[in-house]
């Protein structure tokens, strides 16, 4: 068990390899011309005349933009392409702008007549009242040592919040996409009073573990949907491989998460590769096209279920978000995660102490381009919409032992002690053991006694979500569940700042 339970550990990154996210981009479905019966009646013929170009499938707009679809004209709320007026739903990406008749400007480039070989696909929206994401990590290993369940995020407050689980994780080995715990996710019997609805499990049961106490939380909570999440820093080697022959690994993964078993639990895939043409706790040298061609696959595979990916936030001038095909590939997801975190830590155990999650670069920060707005700008530039795109939250710190200076850039001796692993610690244990004495670069910090830690807080969350709205961010996700207060603080943080 203890073999177990150490690799299950999120393994610390190593300061250059770091900033890495999960992400996922927000492609909302893709949908042919629908049929004429759902489609907005004719305008009468005294409606304005259709002065905008006709909508192209092929052609990219950009906020503002107008166009004419089905005798309406429509503007566009923000970067689009390939997504058709009238069927992206009240939060989609065009607004109509009434009815109107007479002659339509052809469009600047006409549409092709032949669909691409695998369409890029939308999901209806699952968003909270505010229209936002609120995605959470759910992980496997959180029912041994932390005794965290899925009931918890009923007992907590935390279901009714959330509008995503990321369920983590399943792996990848021999070029496949392959269970990671069997135990936990599906043998385990869970008694009435662990379980979501008071029901124990039966010895005959056709599915128990996690996956059937998920399957509860959903039935209780309909909103919610759920995502198995493959890779991840531990099992991300299998993903070279897996490259190798994209759609064999798409099938596979198709197969698996659609198990009759359990294929009513689960709404999409998410791919956790850290990192695709680069460096994490494995070297990657597929090239840029390994990614996109993968995520090609996988949307063939899945259809219109949910396919989404958690990326690099290393901004730096020529890293991993540069070399991973996240621009090539936006097209195949619904959303990216940037994993906004882990930028610095005990890692490099003699400091200099800094935060593990900065909004914002800062005077003396030690490495330029590991701040979680210069990887949303960077990602923009590839031309991934904001509305694919979700910040990354910690519901952890990271901390050093051996601190004499209480601003960040101190020099330790090592990292400081941890519950379950050296130089982290969760939030709600930092916020009594180790309170925040001061902020930097957006998030916040920690002086106490020879200890120096790095978290965020309800009210830095606060700040991070102003900001996530300001850029027009489709949501938030963090890193993970069991991290939080009893009562939820964080992500009520979290779901109040999206508000």
């Amino acid at each position: 068990m203890l073999s177990l339970l150490a690799h299950r550990l999120r393994t610390p990154r190593a300061a250059g390899l770091l900033a890495a996210g999960v992400a996922a981009a927000v492609l909302l479905p893709f949908a042919l011309a629908a049929p004429a019966s759902t489609l907005a009646p004719a305008a009468p013929a005294a409606a304005a005349a259709c002065t905008a170009p006709a909508w192209a499938s092929s052609a990219v707009y950009t906020a503002g933009g107008q166009v004419t679809h089905a005798g309406h004209t429509w503007r566009a709320k923000w970067w689009t392409q390939n997504e058709t007026p009238g069927t992206t739903g009240q939060w989609g990406v065009w607004e109509d702008l009434g009815a109107c008749g007479g002659t339509t400007t052809p469009p600047t480039t006409p549409p092709t007549t032949t669909p691409p070989t695998t369409p890029p696909t939308t999901n209806p929206p699952t968003t909270s009242p505010s229209g936002k994401k609120v995605i959470g990590y759910f992980t496997n290993w959180g029912t041994y040592a932390r005794n965290f369940h899925a009931k918890n995020l009923d007992t907590n407050g935390s279901a009714g919040k959330l509008t995503h689980i990321l369920y983590a994780f399943g792996n990848v080995q021999n070029g496949r996409c392959t269970v990671g715990d069997s135990y936990a996710d599906y043998e385990k019997a869970y008694t009435a009073d662990q379980s979501v609805d008071g029901v124990a499990d039966t010895w005959d049961q056709s599915l128990r573990g996690n996956f059937n106490q998920l399957r509860k939380l959903k039935a209780k909570y309909p909103h919610l949907k759920v995502i198995w999440s493959f890779g991840g820093w531990t099992w991300s080697g299998g993903f070279t491989q897996a490259a190798q022959d994209p759609q064999a690994f798409a099938s596979s993964c198709r197969a698996l998460v659609e198990d009759p078993r359990w294929a009513d639990v689960f709404d999409g895939i998410d791919i956790d590769w850290e990192y695709p043409n680069s460096c994490g706790l494995s070297c990657d040298a597929s090239g840029t096209q390994a990614f996109p061609r993968l995520m090609q696959a996988l949307r063939g595979a899945f259809g219109n279920d949910l396919v989404t990916a958690a990326i690099t936030a290393d901004g730096t001038t020529g890293g991993k978000i540069e070399k991973g095909g996240y621009g090539d590939a936006a097209q195949y997801v619904d959303w990216y995660m940037p994993m906004t975190y882990d930028y610095f830590g005990a890692f490099a155990a003699q400091g200099p102490t800094a935060p593990h999650s900065p909004l914002t670069s800062y005077a003396g920060i030690p490495t330029q381009g590991f701040d979680s707005s210069t990887a949303i700008a960077k990602l923009k530039s590839l031309g991934i919409p904001s509305s694919k795109l979700l910040l990354g939250l910690g519901f952890y710190g990271r901390g050093w032992t051996g601190v004499s200076q209480s601003a960040p850039g101190g020099s330790a001796t090592g990292p400081a002690p941890g519950t379950y692993e050296q130089g982290i610690e969760d939030y709600k244990v930092l916020k009594q053991r180790c309170p925040a004495t001061g902020t930097v670069g957006g998030t916040a910090y920690a002086k106490c006694g020879d200890q120096w830690w790095s978290y965020d807080t309800p009210a830095t969350i606060g700040s991070k979500m102003a900001y996530a709205k300001t850029q027009g961010l489709a949501g938030a996700f963090f890193w993970e569940l069991s991290g939080d207060t009893s009562n939820g603080e964080l992500i009520t943080a979290v779901s109040n700042g999206l508000s």
